[in-house]
């Protein structure tokens, strides 16, 4: 019988690789310098981008949830190893009791094989269930950063005035040039946006 083992980490990491746009304050830095962000010649057309790997490194609302979910994900693992190595440890000692004759009837040996396998289901349906907690959190957590980054960028733009503002992440653009990178000013008008919460605070320390 194998220990069970949670696998929720791998796709809060996933999930935190994807992230890609928004803020919810009304506290817009809009009177700092503009970026000097370079305009197309030929067609008039204006465009900048935002690195995400620095966007998800240096919004202290990323840093924050980043912290819960981390938190949120060893616990579910320490809860599911602890039972894991409890119903282990009533396997072997089913076994070694049935080897050594230690039953005194087969109803009796059945009674404790079918606790063991009651056991673990229970324990197969605890670790599915704290997997699609975390989950559902850190689907909650998307979503905020989400509307979090758009609601900024709709009210940044409207100084700024750029046709496309895109996100660029790895490779998925193999050149920009350096003036068009809002990036800095983006996290810089996001943290000042964000005010965490109560919970927030308590949760990270």
């Amino acid at each position: 019988m194998k220990k069970a083992t949670f696998l929720g980490t791998t796709g809060v990491m996933a999930a935190l690789a994807l992230l890609m746009t928004s803020c919810n304050s009304k506290d817009t830095n809009l009177d700092e310098e503009p970026v000097a962000a370079q305009e197309a010649t030929t067609t008039g057309i204006r465009i900048a981008y935002v690195e995400i790997d620095s966007l998800m490194s240096q919004y202290k609302f990323c840093q924050d949830y980043a912290l819960i979910l981390q938190k949120k994900s060893n616990n579910a693992r320490t809860t599911i190893t602890t039972k894991g190595e409890q119903l282990q440890k009533a396997a072997n000692n089913f076994q070694e009791k049935l080897n050594n004759n230690g039953f005194t009837s087969e109803a009796e040996a059945q009674t404790a094989y079918n606790a063991i396998q009651k056991s673990n289901q229970d324990l197969q349906s605890l670790q599915a269930r704290l997997e699609n907690e975390l989950q559902i959190e850190t689907a909650k957590y998307n979503e905020a950063l989400m509307d979090s980054l758009q609601n900024f960028i709709n009210d940044y733009n409207k100084a700024k005035k750029f046709d496309y503002i895109l996100t660029k992440q790895g490779l998925n653009i193999l050149y920009a040039a350096q003036g068009l990178d809002i990036t800095d000013d983006v996290i810089k008008g996001l943290n000042k946006r964000y005010k965490p919460t109560a919970e927030k605070k308590v949760e990270t320390k």
